[in-house]
């Protein structure tokens, strides 16, 4: 099949058994992996990105030849500039200075105009800080009037949940033969968590939030410590597991050495939830969870400077 765009390529992705981590954690239970790294723009936003610039085109909200305007720490912007550029719209994507450098690269590559944001002061680099963010929006409101843009506002729009609802659970569902007891993801905008968890109320999937332990993490493109997001608000969550930035690292590289899936940051976050999870409240069940974005937007990072995997 010959398809007319990249923007077909989104979503489908495949679900991958970790047998392998299984037995060298010894644990009791299944653990399941949606690989949204595998999108052309190598994460999971590339399902929101491409459901909020449909549906504003199909609403007419989005005028032909527009230009969009999104707040991002690169995975929601990348996915946009690929829906953009194949659809006509130039794209600007705001970003701290505190997000990984491959991000801007691949944004710009892409088509798009980066505007890097200074972080707060006292901020780490490598760690956007829920200040940073702040900083971040007031550039994007800014530009969004400047331009007379459409902002795609992935915090507030509920194409962003519909996308995960209507999506990225049912594939889970389908592909798991209806045997997943448990979800987890690591909670940004809140979206994809919000909108799984919303599809599998219906099938008595348990859904949990993945938080880091503490505000200075190195996790891109969440824990911004904010308790009011939009998208959990109709959720009905079992429950949040924290996780330290150090396991998180930990975790995804023992997911690129034992299985071959080079994820980033959320990633091991997840994966190292789910471990507790299976460890805990869910063992002997099937957590399912994301592989939210590539490694390779981490390389100048300190994820893999150091290999901490069993």
């Amino acid at each position: 099949m010959i398809l007319s765009s990249v923007i077909e390529t989104i979503g489908k992705t495949p679900l991958v058994e970790l047998s392998r981590i299984r037995d060298v954690l010894k644990l009791d239970g299944r653990l399941l992996a949606k690989l949204d790294y595998l999108n052309p723009g190598f994460s999971k936003k590339d399902r929101a990105a491409k459901e909020t610039i449909e549906a504003a085109r199909a609403r007419g909200e989005l005028a032909k030849g527009q230009t969009v305007v999104e707040l991002t720490s690169g995975n929601m912007g990348t996915g946009l500039a690929i829906v953009c550029g194949v659809l006509g719209h130039p794209f600007v994507a705001v970003m701290s200075e505190g997000n990984s450098e491959e991000r801007a690269r691949m944004m710009r590559a892409l088509g798009a105009q980066v505007i890097m944001v200074p972080q707060a002061k006292g901020s780490k680099p490598g760690e956007v800080s829920g200040e940073d963010l702040a900083l971040v929006d007031v550039e994007a409101q800014r530009l969004t009037k400047e331009l007379s843009a459409f902002r795609a506002d992935q915090f507030e729009r509920f194409e962003n949940t519909q996308a995960h609802e209507t999506g990225t659970a049912p594939e889970i569902w389908e592909q798991s033969g209806g045997t997943i007891t448990a979800f987890c993801d690591f909670v940004g905008s809140g979206g994809t968590l919000g909108g799984c968890a919303r599809f599998f109320a219906d099938h008595d999937v348990r859904c949990y939030g993945v938080a880091p332990d503490n505000k200075e993490h190195p996790i891109q493109g969440g824990g911004y410590d904010m308790p009011d997001l939009i998208h959990l608000k109709t959720a009905n969550l079992a429950g949040t597991e924290t996780v330290s930035g150090q396991d998180a690292a930990k975790y995804a590289q023992l997911l690129a050495r034992h299985e071959g899936i080079f994820g980033g940051y959320s990633a091991g976050a997840n994966l190292a939830a789910a471990v507790q999870l299976l460890r805990g409240p869910e063992a002997g069940g099937v957590v399912a969870f994301l592989v939210c974005d590539s490694g390779l937007k981490y390389l100048s990072t300190d994820l893999w400077s150091e290999m901490h995997a069993q």
